[in-house]
């Protein structure tokens, strides 16, 4: 395990049976309160942005925010928030995606990205890929090519990763840790 592997891991908290009984949440908050811990999550995920040639970093609601806008600023890239349907004024580009029980809806404002742009999606989880997936269609559909997604932790044992390949088409997919 690498440095900050062990100063990620050590400043993320383990919840018992949230937001139901059985599940083990993954608390970021105690990381993000720590500025040592956030800077060198925020530096390694610009690094990674920057290395695969991104022009813009989205962030998915809302997590992704928090992580994907200083990510952005730390890179020299543009920010643009990916929301849920509803919250953005103006026009937008909707995706609807599954979960395990219905469906959900994401959107991005249409004009904010261009067939120049590469995009790194940000977020701080790699669940079961839902999301990511409708982003990455989101962003095809707006016209611009997706540069990656990045993540700090990736819940290996919800098949996150074999949801995603097919939509990354062969872009990378990284997660700083995996669980």
């Amino acid at each position: 395990m690498t440095g900050i592997e062990e100063l990620l891991l050590s400043r993320i908290r383990d919840v018992q049976d949230y937001p139901e009984p059985g599940v083990v949440f993954k608390d970021i908050t105690p990381l993000l309160a720590d500025p040592a811990a956030f800077t060198a999550l925020t530096d390694a995920l610009a690094e990674i942005s920057v290395r695969s040639g991104a022009t813009k970093i989205v962030g998915l609601e809302a997590r992704g925010f928090i992580l994907g806008a200083p990510v952005a600023v730390r890179a020299g890239l543009g920010f643009i928030p990916v929301r849920k349907v509803g919250k953005l004024p103006g026009a937008t580009l909707g995706q609807t995606y599954d979960l395990e029980y219905g469906s959900a809806e994401i959107e991005v404002h249409a004009e904010d990205l261009s067939a120049d742009d590469r995009v790194m999606v940000v977020d701080d989880v790699l669940a079961t890929g839902g999301t990511a997936e409708a982003s990455l269609q989101l962003i095809r559909r707006a016209g611009a090519r997706v540069a990656g997604v990045a993540v700090l932790m990736e819940l290996g044992f919800l098949g996150g990763r074999a949801r995603l390949e097919p939509a990354l088409d062969g872009a990378p997919l990284e997660a700083l840790l995996k669980v």
